[in-house]
C-alpha cells in the first residue's frame, strides 16, 4: 500500500484557510498553477470537490468544513514535532533522574546538588547510585542518566562527556597520628602502613607505580573498594589512606591531609552521559546544574596543600 503524501496536509491547511488558490499559493511560495494541481490531487484523494465555485469566490464543501480543524490540528502537532524541544518550566518539571556515581560524590557535592535542584526543580528527584564499575551498558540502556568518573582508555567512546574537576591525591591520617607535622618525606610516607583502595581487589596502583618510581614501596594493610572506607578505616587507626583530595573534602573532616612528597599523576573527573540525552533540555539543565554546584563548591573551599595549610592542626 502506497503511503499518502503527507505534505498535502499543508496544502489542504492554507487551501480551507484562505478559501482561494491565488492566496493560498502565494502564502506557500507556489505558482497558481502549482496549486491548483495540488488541489485536484486533494480532490481525488479525498473524493471531495473540497473548494467550489459560489460566483467569483470558492467556498468549502461539507466535508472540507469537516476536515478543515482537524487538518489544522495535524499540521500544528507535526511543526510542533519536528520544531527543536523548549526549554522546559522548571516548576513543573516533574521527572526523576539517576545518577550513577563514583565514590565520595555524594558525601561531597551530593547535599549542594539536592539544595540547587529543589530550589530551581522542587518536583524533580535525584536518585544516586554506587558506580561499582565502568561499564557503560546503564547509560546506553537508559538505567542511569548521568555518571561521574575518570575518562580512560577503557571509557566507551560513543559517550559524552563534560569535565567536572581536576582533582589529585592526597594522604590522610587521624589526627594525632605518629606521620602528624614535620616534614613528610617519600621515605616516611612509604614506611607507614597503608590502605589501598580498589574495586577490583588488586594490591597495587598508581601510588605503588609512583613510589617504585623513585626506588620505594609500601606495604599495604588491607585493600577496601572505595575511599568512604578507606577513610573510615584511617580515621580509627594508624593506617594510612591516599584519596583524591576534592572528592573526599566532607569525608576527610577532622583528620589530618598532607600533600604526597613524590609525583602522581592527576586526573579529571568528569561527567558522561549517553548521546541520545543529548538534545534532552532537562537533561541538559542537569548536566548544566551539576557542573555549576562542582565548580562553585570548589571555588569556595580552602586552596590546601600541605600540614601548615590544613583548616584542622595535626596534633602529635
Amino acid at each position: 500500500m502506497s503511503l499518502p503524501d503527507l505534505n498535502l496536509l499543508v496544502t489542504l491547511d492554507v487551501l480551507l484557510a484562505e478559501a482561494s488558490v491565488a492566496r493560498a499559493a502565494d502564502r506557500l511560495r507556489l505558482s497558481p498553477s502549482a496549486m491548483s494541481r495540488a488541489l485536484a490531487r486533494l480532490r481525488e484523494i479525498t473524493g471531495d470537490p473540497l473548494l467550489v465555485r459560489a460566483g467569483r469566490r470558492l467556498v468549502p464543501t461539507p466535508r472540507a468544513l469537516e476536515l478543515r480543524e482537524r487538518v489544522a490540528q495535524l499540521v500544528q502537532d507535526a511543526e510542533a514535532v519536528l520544531r527543536p524541544a523548549e526549554s522546559p518550566d522548571l516548576r513543573q518539571l516533574a521527572r526523576s533522574f539517576t545518577l550513577r556515581v563514583s565514590d565520595g560524590f555524594v558525601e561531597n557535592f551530593g547535599a549542594s546538588l539536592i539544595a540547587r535542584v529543589g530550589e530551581q526543580a522542587p518536583q524533580v528527584r535525584l536518585c544516586f547510585v554506587q558506580k561499582a564499575d565502568k561499564d557503560s551498558a546503564p547509560l546506553r540502556d537508559g538505567a542511569v542518566d548521568l555518571e561521574t568518573g575518570v575518562i580512560d582508555s577503557s571509557s566507551s567512546p560513543e559517550l559524552r562527556t563534560r569535565a567536572l574537576f581536576r582533582d589529585r591525591f592526597v594522604g590522610v591520617v587521624r589526627a594525632g597520628h605518629p606521620l602528624g607535622g614535620g616534614e613528610m618525606t617519600a621515605a616516611r610516607y612509604a614506611r607507614g602502613r597503608h590502605l589501598q583502595v580498589s574495586r577490583q581487589g588488586l594490591d597495587k596502583g598508581p601510588i605503588d607505580d609512583a613510589l617504585g618510581a623513585v626506588g620505594l614501596a609500601r606495604e599495604v594493610a588491607s585493600i577496601v573498594g572505595g575511599f568512604a572506607a578507606a577513610l573510615a578505616l584511617a580515621r580509627g587507626s594508624d593506617l594510612i589512606a591516599t584519596v583524591p583530595k576534592w572528592h573526599t573534602g566532607n569525608l576527610r573532616a577532622g583528620m589530618c591531609s598532607f600533600a604526597l612528597p613524590f609525583a602522581v599523576p592527576g586526573f579529571v573527573v568528569a561527567l558522561l552521559w549517553h548521546p541520545r540525552m543529548e538534545a534532552d533540555p532537562a537533561h541538559r539543565w542537569l548536566r548544566d546544574t551539576v557542573h555549576e554546584v562542582c565548580a562553585g563548591q570548589l571555588a569556595d573551599a580552602p586552596a590546601t596543600a600541605d600540614w601548615q595549610d590544613l583548616a584542622a592542626p595535626c596534633p602529635r
